[in-house]
């Protein structure tokens, strides 16, 4: 029997980019300062700055680990995997981004999606590295769009439908922002789901 992988240590950059992960979701880009950044993850400032140049710095970097968070938490999470038809998992990916819809409006919306909606004109950087980090998750999406399309058939071109998908996660973010409530948030996935279910006919 083999030996139990050790858990990977949490360093103070992971502790960094977790705080800007959920402060950031809360507070803002611009409104969350070096100084909050520490206190929520408990480091010194010399510490920042020994990990990260800038707010900037760590912005692009929690962006990337953002994509990897997607990666873990919901791409390769076996309630959806395993199902063996495409369209099953992605009905079931759009199930599960229902379910995460829960608590605190910052604990469910995206990082990268608020940051860029503040940033876009004025961090071409930040821009870009959120840019990257919508695109990657659309990709990936695509893949089992593209497969529920080979095997069931539907006259859409699968990146662009993955793009679909994430427009109206991040429009049902912010309705649950402006209104206080996630229920309009899940009414709105809602009539997504039955909007991809009525492109594929089932063979």
């Amino acid at each position: 029997m083999s030996a139990s992988r050790p858990a990977k240590r949490i360093t103070a950059k992971d502790r960094l980019i977790a705080a800007a992960h959920q402060t950031v979701r809360a507070k803002g880009y611009a409104a969350t300062s070096v100084d909050e950044l520490c206190a929520a993850a408990g480091v010194t400032k010399g510490a920042f700055f020994h990990h990260f140049p800038s707010k900037e710095a760590l912005g692009i970097a929690a962006a990337n680990a953002w994509t990897a968070r997607a990666e873990e938490h919901i791409f390769a999470l076996p309630e959806w995997t395993r199902l063996p038809d495409p369209l099953d998992r992605l009905l079931a990916h759009i199930d599960l981004r229902m379910a995460m819809i829960d608590g605190p409006v910052e604990d469910f919306t995206c990082f990268v999606g608020t940051m860029v909606q503040e940033a876009y004109l004025t961090n071409q950087p930040i821009r870009e590295a959120c840019k990257a980090s919508i695109g990657a998750y659309a990709e990936r999406l695509a893949v089992d769009i593209q497969a529920a399309i080979d095997l069931h058939g539907a006259k859409v071109d699968a990146l662009s439908l993955a793009y679909h998908v994430q427009a109206v996660l991040q429009g049902a973010f912010i309705l649950a922002k402006a209104q206080h409530d996630p229920s309009c948030a899940r009414d709105t996935i809602t009539h997504l789901k039955r909007y991809v279910s009525m492109l594929f006919e089932r063979v």
